[in-house]
């Protein structure tokens, strides 16, 4: 009885996906069928009787062919789990010269709104992902659609079947051996039917290698103008700390230094006194000094590894950090130990300005593709990926290791984040 009560579960389930799945594949073969109904409506003298079902043919496949193939992952995402990247060409910045004309990477024109339409347009047109959708909203129909539709079509034709009319005793043999098979066929198919969308899907929507590829070349033109502009601003942080801070304590010391030497024999104690204040200076510039090379490599990192390291920051942190490790030795590529390592520094760093929270757990992974780092604390949560922000920040840093981050920050939270980084 359990296992008949699971597989009845197993195929209601499967029963309900495959009348979405078909009901959303169908959608372009209705707008079809009503331009045909159009045509004969109007009766073959009508000038429309051709004109205007081409139209409503072509105006609506266009139409909907997004729509369907934005439903379509939504549903295998969501059924699944396989995630499948749309992999459209992202509209550039939209700006405007000293002439007054505005420039959308394609042409000139005169006003925002212009330039942006003709975007829009240009991109639609040139892009691959539109032709690859329409393929797919004209295939689909004819692939998962009718596969996606067997179940429902199945159970109509047994309930008609099997129904009992009221004007008759007894339905037909033939029309109950007919609603018997077809029920049997409905009920057998439901748990299997509703895949054909996921596999037809896997095999039409995901980007062509060439669009895998040039999509990977705009990911890696924009992740080295990130290092360039990030290596730059780092450089001028380096001089500026190095300029307002150790630079002008050692340029005191001489200066104190010089003072005393003058004072030596006239005033002793002055000398002295001038010698402490020397010595005082010269430990805060060492201060500086160790405190700005840790900013660039923490010396823990490098010695002992990055689990160590990263015990060591939740030391300093102003709130309990508990950290975890596993899945065998920790020790990476330097680069990608640092990027980890301060992708941890800043998570931590916005749990305790933005979140309030009052502790967070620190969980370091190692397994057979590369190193998973979750960071949990019981803050606030909404945290978000916005553009410009120091998230978003991480992850590009991140995108440089391929790696990846994922936010889960409901509001009143907790907040979790995850950092996943392959390496051998």
């Amino acid at each position: 009885m359990e296992r008949v009560g699971s597989w009845a579960v197993h195929a209601g389930v499967g029963f309900g996906r495959a009348c979405v799945g078909a009901a959303v594949c169908m959608l372009v073969p209705v707008v079809w069928a009503a331009a045909v109904g159009l045509g004969v409506w109007c009766g073959a003298e009508h000038p429309w009787s051709w004109i205007g079902p081409v139209v409503i043919v072509c105006a609506g496949t266009l139409t909907l062919a997004q729509t369907v193939c934005r439903a379509v992952r939504f549903l295998v995402a969501r059924w699944t789990g396989t995630d499948i990247p749309a992999g459209r060409r992202e509209a550039g910045p939209v700006v405007q010269l000293s002439t007054g004309y505005w420039w959308n990477g394609f042409s000139y024109e005169r006003s925002r709104r212009d330039a942006v339409m003709d975007q829009r347009m240009r991109l639609w047109w040139s892009d691959p992902a539109t032709w690859r959708d329409l393929r797919f909203a004209v295939i689909a129909p004819f692939s998962a659609g009718v596969v996606a539709a067997l179940p429902p079509a199945a159970l109509a034709v047994a309930v008609l079947g099997l129904a009992r009319p009221e004007t008759v005793a007894r339905p037909e043999t033939a029309a109950r051996t007919v609603g018997a098979c077809a029920l049997v066929l409905a009920a057998g198919s439901a748990p299997y039917a509703w895949r054909a969308v996921h596999r037809v899907a896997v095999r039409f929507l995901r980007p062509s290698p060439a669009m895998a590829l040039a999509e990977r070349v705009d990911e890696l033109t924009s992740q080295r103008a990130d290092a360039t502009v990030a290596q730059a601003a780092e450089i001028r942080r380096i001089e500026r700390d190095l300029h307002d801070g150790a630079q002008a304590r050692l340029v005191a010391l001489g200066l104190s230094l010089a003072t005393a030497e003058q004072l030596m024999d006239r005033d002793p104690e002055q000398a002295k006194a001038l010698m402490g204040e020397a010595r005082a200076g010269a430990a805060a510039s060492l201060t500086e000094l160790r405190e700005l090379i840790r900013g660039i490599s923490p010396p823990v990192l490098s010695e002992r590894g990055l689990v160590d390291a990263v015990r060591a920051l939740a030391l300093d942190v102003p709130l309990g950090v508990s950290v975890s490790a596993g899945g065998g030795p920790l020790r990476l590529d330097p680069s990608i130990e640092s990027a980890v390592y301060f992708g941890v520094a800043e998570l931590l760093t916005n749990a305790v300005k933005h979140a309030g929270a009052a502790r967070a757990h620190v969980r370091l992974t190692r397994d057979g593709t590369g190193i998973v780092v979750e960071v949990e604390d019981d803050g606030r949560g909404g945290a978000e990926l916005r553009p410009g922000g120091g998230l978003a920040g991480l992850r590009r840093r991140l995108a440089a290791f391929d790696g990846t981050l994922v936010i889960s920050s409901p509001r009143g939270g907790p907040t979790r984040a995850t950092m996943t980084v392959p390496c051998e």
